[in-house]
């Protein structure tokens, strides 16, 4: 499977995130790297911004409109960053 399959895989769910990880461990690509981190940091802001009874819908709006803004940049094959955040999902998961 190349990069970029794996890296829209990582955006059809949770599982299929796990699926891409799995994958790209054991044939490194930089390109699903990347993304599997963007959709980490995406999944897990989420989950966060869910958490928070006051900003709950709008949580959800934002989470939803970074995944959409990833996925169009993983199918396009290009390496877009999520806005404000996505340099630091780099960052911070970089043992993915």
């Amino acid at each position: 499977m190349d990069g970029k399959t794996k890296a829209i895989v990582a955006h059809i769910t949770i599982i299929g995130w796990i699926i891409a990880l799995v994958l790209n461990s054991t044939e490194k690509d930089e390109f699903a790297s990347y993304y599997i981190r963007q959709t980490l940091g995406i999944y897990l802001l989420g989950i966060v911004l869910s958490i928070i009874p006051v900003i709950n819908v709008f949580g959800w709006i934002v989470t939803l409109v970074l995944w959409i803004l990833s996925l169009i940049g993983s199918i396009q094959a290009e390496k877009k960053e999520s806005p404000v955040i996505g340099k630091y999902f780099q960052d911070w998961f970089k043992f993915v």
